[in-house]
C-alpha cells in the first residue's frame, strides 16, 4: 500500500469515527428536563418487567381523559398531579392500540418501542427542525385548541405527524407548558 493510499485510508477511517462519535453524542442527548410524557409514564405505572395484565387492560380500553384519571386514580398515587392529568391524557389520545402491537412487549425498553410517541417526544423530534425548541415550545402558555390551531398554519400543515400525534402534542403541551426559563438548560435556551 502506497504512503498516499495510507493516509486517505487513515482519513476515511478518521472521518468515520468522528461521525459515530458525534452521532453516539447527538443520539444520547438528554431532554429528561422537560416534563415526562405520557409513554414514559406509562412504562413506569406498569412496572418492570411490565404487568402485563395491566398493560392488556389499558391497551384495550377506550376512555376519556376524566375516565382515565378516574381509573388510574389508585394506582397514580405517587404521580404528581401534572404526570396524572399527563398520563390520562396520553391514554386517552393513543388507547385502545391495535391487538399486535403489544404482543412482544415483554421489557420496558420493548414496551417503549410499542408505544406511540408521547408530546415529549413529539416536540423535541419535531419542533426543533425549523425553530429553537424554547421559543417556540417551552416557553408558550396556550390550551390544548391553541396548541392545535398551531398546525393550521401553512408550515405547519406540512408536519409528517398524524391527527393522533397532534392531539397528543397538544395536549401534553397544555398540560405541562409553559417552563420556567430556569428549568431549561442554558445552552438551550433561544
Amino acid at each position: 500500500m502506497t504512503a498516499r493510499l495510507r493516509l486517505i485510508c487513515l482519513l476515511v477511517a478518521g472521518g468515520a469515527a468522528l461521525t459515530a462519535g458525534l452521532t453516539a453524542a447527538f443520539a444520547q442527548e438528554d431532554f429528561g428536563f422537560m416534563p415526562k410524557g405520557g409513554k414514559t409514564l406509562l412504562i413506569e405505572f406498569l412496572g418492570s418487567p411490565p404487568d402485563q395484565d395491566q398493560l392488556r387492560d389499558i391497551a384495550q380500553a377506550r376512555r376519556g381523559e376524566e375516565e382515565w384519571r378516574e381509573a388510574l386514580a389508585d394506582r397514580t398515587a405517587a404521580f404528581s398531579e401534572r404526570e396524572r392529568l399527563t398520563l390520562a391524557a396520553y391514554v386517552a389520545v393513543n388507547m385502545p392500540l391495535p391487538e399486535d402491537i403489544l404482543a412482544e412487549a415483554e421489557t420496558p425498553d420493548k414496551l417503549a418501542a410499542a408505544l406511540p410517541r408521547d408530546g415529549r417526544e413529539l416536540a423535541w423530534f419535531e419542533c426543533q427542525f425549523c425553530h429553537s425548541l424554547f421559543t417556540s415550545h417551552l416557553t408558550q402558555d396556550r390550551e390544548v385548541q391553541a396548541w392545535l390551531n398551531m398546525f393550521q398554519s401553512p408550515f405547519h400543515r406540512e408536519l409528517k405527524m398524524t391527527e393522533q400525534e397532534r392531539e397528543e402534542f397538544a395536549r401534553y403541551s397544555a398540560i405541562n407548558m409553559p417552563m420556567k426559563i430556569e428549568d431549561v438548560p442554558p445552552d438551550l435556551r433561544f
